[in-house]
């Protein structure tokens, strides 16, 4: 196929599986565990803290199963949005997937702020006399940065991502390196009493808050997921992109908790004056090889921060798009680019929240940003996905399924009771917040704006349903050559 494409034609499938892994990678590790050890560590009181990221690792490899066979069976742009309406629609018409955009327009850019302000925190290393005002200015010129670096062709991005992963690896792998050479195994493993007691209800409070913050360092396993129009062979690429990029970052993160916890006394994380509690990896460092090597690998997680929110907003800018083109959501977000083919308007509207989400972080706490963006996807995206595959499996017995989840339903059933536990402390694991009652209401101020745009289109329930069920029948996009969009669909 031609690279010279009309605006009428959709994405081309140009990325491959070791970019696929990377994008995926470069989206999960990047700021998040710099930032978030001491929050797990204040969530658990004490080095026990590891457990949520292994709780994290579980509840990502399951829920990763379920994104590996929904993506590879329908493998179009926009992830969630697509598995949703075609499970879906038999029932409820394009509400559900007409409420996972709505919520992706907020959840998505939420969470690549807190790359942001991870970004800004680790300047504070390097720039000590920052103000805040300063810290705020950084974050909107590094949001208006990373939208530029995006405003170009996928196949040039996916170059540039593979750079970025590198630089990545090279961060963790050297604070992983420098905390096992002064490793003391007494400082990791010495707990406070009754650090993991089971009958205890601040302990699972605990587990709760922590699981929520495991899961949120793992999250980006999916993000060329949303990406399917655009990758090769993505019934073969997806899932293995995935399940690749859970194992590897799993590893990481273990790695960095433990040898973290080993070289920095977990009570310097709690205090506010220490910098082991805003810049932790920079804490080993300066412990461990001295203030040099420890303002160098400064520099490159900051450099891992921006992969992170890159990638995060590469795959994000792509929901809007196919729910623009089948009428679900604002058409003008179904327009690409006539050159560069990325979505413009889902790009600039998600770079804007973005910015918005980092200056509410900066001036509130990080821990509020997380309990919103996970509960709010926990009740649109996450809990619909798991009921999705059944779903499928029941009313499209036919779909072309290259990968089949492991062990049909545990991982499903692990996924649920994972994302449950999740929502259902969200309130008592987080006082003041009241993430519950904030996702509720956008939720149901979702259901409000669906009810009227379904009126003005005569959609279900003030008209017929349209059932759509091109995937069953479009032609096979692991064939080679085969294009990007929707199968079927001209």
């Amino acid at each position: 196929m031609s690279d010279r494409l009309d605006t009428r034609a959709g994405f081309v499938r140009r990325i491959g599986l070791f970019q696929a892994t990377a994008i995926n990678m470069s989206q999960m590790c990047g700021i998040g565990p710099f930032v978030t050890i001491p929050l797990m560590v204040a969530a658990f009181g004490g080095p026990q803290a590891v457990i949520g990221f292994a709780a994290g690792a579980v509840l990502a490899l399951a829920d990763g199963l379920i994104w590996a066979e929904l993506g590879a069976s329908l493998p179009g742009a926009g992830g969630s949005y697509v598995y949703l309406r075609q499970a879906f629609q038999y029932r409820t018409g394009k509400l559900m997937p007409f409420l996972f955009v709505w919520t992706a327009m907020l959840f998505i850019p939420l969470a690549m702020s807190t790359g942001v302000i991870g970004f800004v925190q680790y300047l504070g290393y390097l720039w000590p006399e920052m103000s805040q005002g300063q810290g705020d200015a950084v974050g909107l010129v590094v949001t208006a940065a990373i939208i530029a670096l995006l405003w170009r062709r996928v196949e040039n991005i996916a170059r540039l991502t593979v750079v970025l992963w590198t630089v990545m690896i090279a961060a963790v792998a050297l604070v992983i390196a420098a905390a096992f050479t002064h490793f003391s195994p007494e400082r990791a493993f010495t707990y406070p009493a009754h650090a993991v007691e089971l009958t205890s209800h601040q302990f699972w409070l605990g587990f709760a808050a922590g699981l929520t913050i495991g899961v949120y360092d793992y999250l980006g396993y999916n993000t060329t997921a949303y990406m399917g129009a655009e990758i090769r062979q993505p019934g073969r690429t997806l899932p293995r992109a995935i399940v690749y990029s859970i194992l590897g970052i799993m590893t990481i993160y273990l790695l960095l908790q433990i040898g973290t916890l080993g070289v920095v006394d977990w009570r310097d994380m709690l205090d506010p004056g220490n910098v082991a509690s805003t810049s932790v990896a920079s804490a080993v460092l300066e412990k461990t090889w001295g203030r040099g090597a420890a303002v160098a690998v400064t520099v490159l997680i900051l450099v891992t921060a921006v992969a992170s929110v890159f990638t995060g907003l590469l795959g994000g800018s792509r929901v809007p798009y196919d729910a623009a083109r089948e009428g679900v959501f604002f058409r003008v977000y179904g327009t690409l680019h006539p050159r560069h083919r990325f979505p413009v308007l889902g790009l600039l509207t998600m770079g804007v929240v973005m910015a918005v989400g980092f200056l509410i972080g900066r001036h509130t706490d990080l821990a509020t940003i997380i309990q919103l963006l996970t509960t709010v996807m926990v009740i649109v995206q996450a809990l619909a996905q798991v009921a999705a595959v059944t779903v499928l499996r029941r009313r499209q017995p036919g779909l072309r399924r290259p990968y089949r989840m492991w062990c049909y339903p545990l991982p499903s059933l692990v996924a649920l009771v994972g994302w449950l536990v999740i929502y259902g402390y969200a309130d008592e694991s987080s006082p003041g917040r009241h993430p519950i009652e904030w996702s509720l209401m956008w939720a149901a101020a979702g259901a409000v704006a669906f009810l009227l745009w379904a009126r003005h289109e005569k959609e279900w329930p003030f008209g017929p349903k349209r059932i759509s069920e091109e995937y069953l029948h479009g032609a096979d996009p692991d064939a080679e050559g085969a294009e990007g969009g929707v199968p079927g669909r001209g």
